[in-house]
């Protein structure tokens, strides 16, 4: 296990967004004609009596902005992406990362280039490039795979939009457990400017219990890969437990952490995360109504589900499937109702970004092994508005 680099204080996270959006609106209106594989029409379905409500209380102080839900059609940003996975903006450029083959890649008008490469990523399974997020204006965070487990990193990122360059890797924390499927992968920087990152149990159910390991967890630590004062257990960067595979995570206007979790054979989950709680894998999976346990505000079978990449946008969370092919829409006020979207019109989902003007961000995942394979241009970064 490494923890990272030291310094006293983070950089400036300032942000100029003005060049991201501009490529992202030219981008999508020179390909919209090409998004053969986009919604033709609102595809709003609401969603039926398999998804269960939850008894567990919301936090005091819940959002109370108002829910939005898309309207329209998507639009084609960005084509012909290789395992895309995750999304984020560093300076004025929209970056995407590559599970399969450990690019990332920026988009440039109509077309993508290689930022660079992450190097000794283990490729196989759900292993391989995983999540990125921005470090302000010039650095990177990164979640992979490497040849000793999982690990966090940071690049500095440098250059003009269009001929930007990846820095040498600077290692925050490794030695998560690994496995070819079960990695979870997501990483944030929440609004308390610490980094989150989720991981899975490495097909080792028990793990999730153990609060000595790594795997299965959320875990919190500084910009500087150290163990934050106020993390809910000494020493340590777990930040909650019992988790199977989560690989989405975002938070409401309130502060509120919402996080997906695929389940097993049964149930899928949207929880609501507190420090230091126990979300009950692999002792339970979905709502137990248990004491020890917390349950989730939201389950589906996992045919309707496979819960990825969520995103938060005002009072709405809006969460990615990917066997479910879907966009699921789930009010903040209430998180045990949801609305559907373009159910199978995209195929399979792996995220959705809140994007800087407002937008929804949806990156699909049909190039990934599964599923019925990818369509014409798979695959895709898409942008719709919401309203």
């Amino acid at each position: 296990m490494v923890a990272g680099r030291s310094s006293s204080s983070r950089r400036d996270a300032r942000r100029r967004l003005g060049g991201a959006l501009a490529v992202l609106v030219a981008g999508a209106l020179v390909l919209a004609g090409c998004a053969g594989g986009t919604a033709e029409t609102d595809a709003a379905l609401t969603v039926s009596a398999s998804v269960s409500p939850s008894s567990t209380p919301l936090p005091t102080g819940q959002s109370a902005a108002r829910a939005v839900v898309p309207q329209g059609e998507p639009m084609t940003v960005a084509a012909d992406l290789v395992a895309p996975w995750s999304v984020a903006v560093v300076g004025e450029t929209v970056l995407v990362s590559e599970r399969d083959t450990g690019d990332i890649r920026e988009i440039v008008g109509d077309t993508t280039r290689v930022v660079g490469t992450v190097p000794g990523v283990v490729f196989g399974g759900e292993g391989g490039l995983l999540g990125i997020a921005a470090d302000g204006d010039d650095g990177l965070f990164v979640s992979a795979t490497g040849p000793d487990g999982n690990r966090v990193q940071r690049f500095d990122v440098s250059g003009a939009p269009g001929s930007l360059a990846l820095g040498d890797a600077e290692t925050l924390l490794d030695g998560i457990p690994s496995a070819r499927t079960h990695n979870g992968g997501r990483i944030a920087i929440g609004p308390d400017g610490m980094l989150y990152v989720t991981t899975g149990d490495a097909n080792v159910p028990d793990l999730a219990q153990d609060r000595d390991s790594l795997a299965g967890k959320i875990l919190r630590m500084t910009p500087e890969g150290a163990v934050p004062a106020d993390n809910p257990f000494p020493d340590s960067f777990v930040y909650s437990l019992g988790h199977r595979n989560p690989q989405g995570i975002a938070w409401a206007e309130d502060g509120t952490l919402f996080a997906s979790e695929f389940g097993q054979n049964t149930w899928d989950e949207l929880n609501i995360i507190t420090p230091g709680a126990n979300y009950g894998w692999p002792v339970v999976e979905g709502q137990g109504g248990g004491a020890d346990f917390v349950d989730p505000v939201q389950q589906w079978s996992t045919a309707e589900a496979s819960p990825s990449g969520i995103a938060v946008i005002e009072g709405t969370v809006f969460i990615a499937n990917l066997r479910g092919e879907r966009v699921r829409a789930v009010p903040v006020a209430d998180p045990s109702t949801a609305t559907e979207y373009y159910v199978g019109e995209l195929g399979r989902i792996r995220d959705v970004v809140a994007a800087p003007d407002g937008d929804l961000w949806i990156l699909t995942g049909n190039t990934d092994g599964r599923g019925a394979g990818p369509r014409d241009g798979d695959d895709r970064l898409l942008t719709v508005a919401v309203g």
